[in-house]
């Protein structure tokens, strides 16, 4: 415990010293993580976090990572939300493919890819959902035929997020047409810089373009960067999507949040609420909102609580199987009811999208309402997560 408390002490002091205040209490939305990291003070950010191996604290220090044991890591991710430090690196790099490849990849593959994600060198996209394959994804076509060292990808994806800015992909493509539906498909890794590949950016409702198409037109994979065997790309897939899932559902970041002794934590439902709603004897003035805010925040609190226990009993710092469909559903239900919720307490203060009339937070209210919308389908929808809990977890028959 002792050992514990001097890497706190020595961690706090350096982060007060490494971390400008330009990247401390900043929000913004995760499509716009391009145009936030690219300053000198995120730069500089990057640069500090990843020399120390940081940017994935849990990761072995042979491939570049911090060689932090769990306990270690929780004090790290407690001190950066102390100061309200943004995390310096961002990215399916961190949090999908850099831990599939450590758990799958060869040791060419991990020297060769995993420093530059600590680093942050190069972004990474997902090569996953097709037109007529997204929910059944194993109905994908797109097609990849291996021709000596290499193969040569032909068809299309969709929903790349941040496609128009990475430098990699990971994907799942069909390497044998004959083989039953999850087999015959291959897991790899391509260079988004060639010839063969156009990306064409989606526009969203919510005014970004996060997402996009992405086509190949004998865009090429080498051979060398297919990961585990041909044709058994299915498993490495599906252990991909656990990785991802534990992001969204928050068990990644199961120790921020946590308050400490004598910290008062502002409930920003109650403040919205007194503010747009009124309030009387120091109450909010409805009880109807009354009754759903306490609602939220005790199964919000719960959600929390879950996590962190989850995190603690898991020493290994591996992320769990398929309970991580459980964290996924109920994590990002949570955060679409949280907007949802937000913008219902506003009022039509909460539903403005441009003009004098609305403040800067009653736009951003709008669009992490419209945001969210996406959350429960993105990296599996609700009723897939739902079909997991019920056949992998609960062992319910089909």
């Amino acid at each position: 415990m002792a050992d514990l408390e001097t890497f706190r002490a020595e961690t706090r002091e350096w982060l007060e010293a490494n971390c400008p205040q330009s990247m401390r209490a900043r929000t913004f939305h995760w499509e716009d993580a391009h145009e936030i990291f690219d300053t000198d003070d995120a730069r500089a950010w990057l640069k500090a976090m990843a020399s120390r191996g940081w940017t994935a604290p849990m990761w072995p220090k042979e491939y570049t990572g911090g060689g932090l044991s769990a306990p270690e890591a929780r004090v790290l991710a407690e001190e950066m939300a102390r100061i309200k430090a943004v995390a310096p690196s961002q990215g399916m790099g961190l949090t999908m493919i850099g831990p599939t490849l450590l758990e799958f990849g060869t040791e060419e593959q991990k020297q060769r890819h995993i420093p530059k994600i600590v680093s942050g060198e190069v972004s990474w996209c997902q090569g996953y959902s097709e037109p007529g394959a997204g929910s059944d994804l194993a109905s994908l076509q797109t097609r990849a035929v291996l021709e000596g060292d290499h193969f040569v990808i032909n068809g299309q994806k969709i929903w790349t997020s941040g496609a128009q800015y990475a430098d990699w992909m990971f994907a799942l493509v069909r390497t044998d047409p004959q083989a039953a539906k999850h087999d015959g498909i291959s897991f790899v890794l391509l260079d988004m810089h060639q010839p063969g590949v156009t990306i064409k950016p989606i526009q969203l409702i919510s005014g970004s373009s996060p997402f996009c198409e992405t086509f190949f037109d004998d865009a090429i994979a080498k051979r060398e960067d297919l990961v585990g065997e041909l044709n058994k790309g299915w498993t490495i897939g599906k252990r991909l999507l656990q990785y991802e899932r534990s992001g969204i559902g928050g068990l990644s970041g199961a120790g921020r949040g946590k308050k400490k002794p004598g910290e008062k934590k502002v409930n920003e439902f109650a403040a919205i609420a007194k503010n747009y709603v009124g309030e009387q004897d120091g109450r909010i003035a409805d009880t109807g909102y009354r009754e759903r805010i306490l609602n939220h925040n005790m199964t919000e609190r719960a959600f929390q609580l879950t996590a962190q226990r989850a995190a603690q009993e898991n020493q290994s710092g591996k992320t769990p199987g398929e309970a991580t469909s459980i964290f996924k559903l109920v994590g990002s239900t949570l955060a679409r009811e949280g907007t949802e919720l937000k913008s219902t307490l506003m009022g039509t203060q909460g539903i403005g999208w441009q003009g004098e009339g609305f403040s800067r937070d009653e736009l951003e209210t709008t669009k992490n309402w419209l945001s969210t919308r996406a959350v429960t389908i993105y990296g599996g929808t609700n009723e897939v997560q739902m079909n997991i809990i019920s056949k992998r977890v609960l062992g319910l028959p089909d």
